[in-house]
């Protein structure tokens, strides 16, 4: 099939899609992507919609779930099983809700975060958000579109493990899924976010894309430096996600317009923006200026205002 770039793409176009040709309507696209993440378990912001579906009106083409649980699916704000009736508002729990149902929502591409924590006691606490092979095949039968194999704070996990679950989740699933591998953060080890041994540890295990916090985000990375590490990564004919994981989805509009233009200028495919400007959402105003900073109104209205039946 032919594929569309993103920037064209609607609905049907999403679900007609694989891993492989996912990743080359976002290449196509020419770095004017946004991916907006959502943690499943935080309350909505708003009442009476999801966080998801108000990161999506904001302009978001992609959702990134983090902290759901293969094991027990479940999304706040969506109507489920659990919902908490308080007489005066009710709050949807949305227990038993998959990315599947979430894409027949809103229309949109929907993935989810996997960690490869190597902490015994931290990993016994949810192994449903695990990155094992298993647990990729039941995101893929759940509906999910991609998958981001990264670490949350404080959990231990390296570029090795990282590199390592890639690895055995590509030789699993094959092209099924979109695969994005990386930090956004230290994620509580003492070593740097990304080096270019890393970089080389996920192209070689079969990642699909690289995670390149954008500068600005993380100490130390230098835009010079990063933009190195994005020309090795296309030279593989690979993607880079430039990520906002650092809290600073929160940040003044200011702010984000610097670090859109600056993962403009080092060369960024797709642009993420991280849960945590309020809990569980970024603040939906930064969500809008990041869309307008990489692609202006014109395809900023049109993910929009795009019908989940298009």
């Amino acid at each position: 099939m032919s594929v569309k770039r993103l920037l064209d793409a609607f609905a049907s176009d999403f679900r007609a899609m694989d891993g492989r040709e996912l990743r080359e309507s976002i290449r196509l696209a020419e770095g004017r992507t946004l991916c907006a993440e959502i943690l499943v378990l935080a309350p909505p912001l708003v009442d009476g919609i999801s966080n998801v579906e108000l990161a999506a009106a904001m302009g978001a083409d992609l959702i990134l779930l983090n902290g759901y649980d293969v094991l027990q699916p479940q999304v706040m704000g969506f109507p489920g099983s659990g919902d908490l009736d308080l007489g005066w508002a009710h709050l949807p729990a949305g227990v038993g809700i998959t990315p599947g149902q979430i894409k027949q929502w809103v229309g949109r591409p929907v993935g989810l975060n996997l960690e490869p924590i190597p902490i015994p006691e931290l990993a016994a606490r949810a192994p449903g958000r695990l990155a094992t092979p298993e647990n990729a095949r039941r995101a893929h039968e759940q509906g999910a579109d991609f998958l981001v194999i990264t670490g949350n704070p404080k959990t231990g996990v390296t570029g090795k493990g990282i590199a390592e679950a890639v690895r055995r989740i590509r030789e699993d699933l094959g092209d099924a899924l979109l695969l994005l591998a990386g930090k956004m953060h230290r994620a509580g080890v003492n070593q740097p976010v990304v080096t270019e041994a890393d970089v080389e540890a996920f192209l070689a295990a079969g990642a699909d894309g690289v995670l390149i916090p954008l500068p600005g985000t993380v100490p130390g990375l230098l835009e010079h430096e990063a933009a190195r590490l994005v020309e090795r990564i296309h030279q593989a004919g690979r993607l880079v996600m430039g990520t906002i994981g650092t809290s600073q989805e929160g940040a003044s509009s200011s702010v984000i317009e610097q670090l859109a233009l600056t993962g403009k200028r080092i060369g960024v495919d797709l642009f993420h923006i991280g849960d945590a400007g309020f809990t569980g959402i970024a603040f939906p105003e930064n969500i809008y200026t990041l869309s307008i900073a990489i692609r202006g109104r014109r395809h900023t209205w049109r993910r929009m205002a795009a019908s989940p039946y298009r």
